[in-house]
C-alpha cells in the first residue's frame, strides 16, 4: 500500500524487452536502500524490485500491465515518480494507494495559474468517476479534484509537487496513469443494483 506522497524521482537508465515482458532500469539515490522483491510505486504502479546494481535497480512489467498503464511509453532518460510501500505505523499523509491502476488518461489542458498550475484529464471507458474535492492518484501523486465532469477533471499542482515530480514534464497529450479512489470504488459497486 502507497499514500501517494512521491518520494523522488527516478531516471529510467535501460529498458530491455524480453518476450512480453519489459524490464525497466531506474537509476536511483534509494536503489542502495532497496531490497529484492521490496514493491515500489513507478507512475502509480505497483512493480516489485527484482535486481540492484550501480545505484540502479531493475523490475519488470508484465504485458497485462503494460496495456493499461503508460509505463509502455517509457524511453531511456524518462522521469518517473517513485514511492516505496507504506510502513504499517506511518502517517498516511495522502490518501489510500494499491498501486493498481486503472486505466490512463490524456492531458487535455495545462493552465498557468500564477504560481501554480491546473492540469485537466480526460479519460475514456473508465467504469470510475471523480467527485469534486475527492481524492484522485495520477502517475502515483495523490491529489485532490477541483474540477469534476463526467471523464474529465483537474487537479491544482503546487510548486513543491511540480518541482520534485514528473508533472514538470507532462505536456498536453500525454498520457498518465490513474488510480481512483479505492472507497469510492467501492461505494459505486455497492451501490450498482440500486442504480
Amino acid at each position: 500500500m502507497f499514500t501517494g506522497i512521491i518520494e523522488t524521482v527516478g531516471e529510467i537508465s535501460q529498458l530491455t524487452q524480453k518476450d512480453e515482458n519489459l524490464h525497466i532500469e531506474v537509476k536511483n539515490q534509494m536503489a542502495q536502500e532497496l531490497k529484492i522483491d521490496q514493491s515500489v510505486s513507478h507512475n502509480g504502479v505497483c512493480l516489485t524490485v527484482v535486481n540492484i546494481k550501480d545505484g540502479a535497480y531493475i523490475v519488470t512489467a508484465i504485458k497485462e500491465t503494460l496495456d493499461k498503464t503508460n509505463l509502455k511509453s517509457l524511453k531511456k532518460g524518462s522521469l518517473v515518480n517513485l514511492e516505496r510501500a507504506m510502513k504499517l505505523g506511518d502517517r498516511l499523509d495522502g490518501h489510500i494507494v494499491q498501486g493498481h491502476v486503472d486505466g490512463v488518461a490524456t492531458c487535455s489542458n495545462i493552465q498557468d495559474a500564477n504560481g501554480s498550475w491546473i492540469f485537466t484529464f480526460k479519460y475514456n471507458n473508465l467504469e470510475f468517476s471523480t467527485v469534486e474535492k475527492g481524492s484522485i492518484t495520477v502517475n502515483g501523486v495523490s491529489l485532490t479534484v477541483v474540477n469534476s465532469k463526467e471523464n474529465e477533471f483537474s487537479v491544482a499542482i503546487i510548486p513543491y509537487t511540480y518541482e520534485h515530480t514528473n508533472f514538470k514534464e507532462i505536456k498536453i497529450g500525454d498520457w498518465v496513469n490513474l488510480e481512483f479512489d479505492i472507497i469510492g470504488k467501492y461505494v459505486k459497486n455497492l451501490m450498482k443494483p440500486y442504480l
